[in-house]
């Protein structure tokens, strides 16, 4: 079964924060791990366990329980990529912060309360603030699931889907990485009824159009997934496959072709073929990211 350790940051090491997710990466002094079994606590969180980090909440010197109806002002989840390790180069200004913990993050939400996240998760992150930020651990990943399934707006629907396998840290994940797309679709597409595919040129429902990523989330940076930039518009009627397994690509002049994979059967290299030659629209922006995937995706060098 995952653990999910919480961490609470204050409002002043708000940089720090923004700084530690930018790197993947947290990190204590020593002498705050010295305490009780601070040190110990983290060190048993391994890779595939989850992080919570809650900042800008109220005052956290209130009876257990005093945040169970409480806001927090950013909750950031995240997945552990390294356990507990320690390192001396400067990554956040004033101190080394030796003891570390690598991660990567899963999703990040504005204003949440306690309902959302659950009163055991804005009690552990009541304890943490209380505690240096130490991180407080709990066995499981429920809380993340109240969260996950939280409807991004009234307008949204009903959440991302089922989560109920608390084991499963995959599929926690994976709901999580689709919360992120939810809001990148939302930004991109919002209210629209049709939309343009940005490879066929077809203008369609919205419904069949996805936000889709230039350059791989796997690969991309924390600023790069949220880049708006590195999204556009790729129609279900086949571009966003196409596209996504590198049988099309944008070249550097800003036009579609057909890459040498297209020509693994002749069928897929004609409907590639007839995609070919149309210009995508707002290339400048996105250049640096296309070639990416032309590069890495696609195999094109040029």
């Amino acid at each position: 079964m995952p653990q999910t350790g919480y961490i609470y940051v204050p409002a002043p090491s708000g940089k720090h924060l923004e700084i530690g997710l930018d790197a993947g990466l947290w990190g204590w002094r020593t002498s705050a791990l010295d305490r009780a079994d601070s040190r110990q606590i983290i060190r048993n969180l391994v890779q595939g366990d989850f992080l919570v980090f809650g900042h800008r909440g109220p005052n956290s010197r209130v009876a257990p329980g005093g945040w169970a109806d409480a806001a927090l002002q950013r909750v950031i989840v995240a997945q552990i990529t390294r356990p507990l390790f320690e390192a001396t180069n400067y990554v956040w200004p004033g101190d080394t912060y030796p003891e570390r913990i690598g991660f990567d993050v899963l999703s990040e939400e504005e204003n949440v309360t306690g309902p959302s996240l659950g009163a055991d998760a804005m009690e552990a992150l009541r304890l943490s603030a209380n505690k240096q930020g130490t991180a407080v651990v709990f066995q499981g990943s429920g809380t993340l699931v109240n969260l996950a399934a939280e409807p991004l707006s009234t307008q949204d629907g009903s959440g991302l889907g089922d989560v109920s396998h608390d084991g499963d840290t995959s599929a926690v994940a994976q709901v999580l990485v689709r919360r992120e797309q939810q809001k990148l679709r939302r930004a991109l597409i919002g209210a629209r009824a049709t939309l343009t595919c940005a490879f066929c040129g077809r203008t369609l429902p919205s419904r069949l159009i996805r936000a889709a990523h230039i350059k791989r989330r796997s690969e991309a940076s924390r600023q790069e997934r949220l880049n708006l930039n590195n999204v556009l518009p790729a129609c279900l009627m086949g571009c966003d496959e196409l596209f996504e397994h590198g049988y099309i690509y944008v070249g550097a002049d800003g036009t579609v072709a057909a890459s040498p994979h297209s020509s693994a059967t002749s069928d897929l290299r004609r409907i590639a073929d007839g995609i070919a030659g149309r210009t995508v629209s707002d290339f400048a922006h996105r250049a640096d990211f296309f070639r990416w995937h032309r590069e890495r995706t696609a195999g094109i060098s040029a």
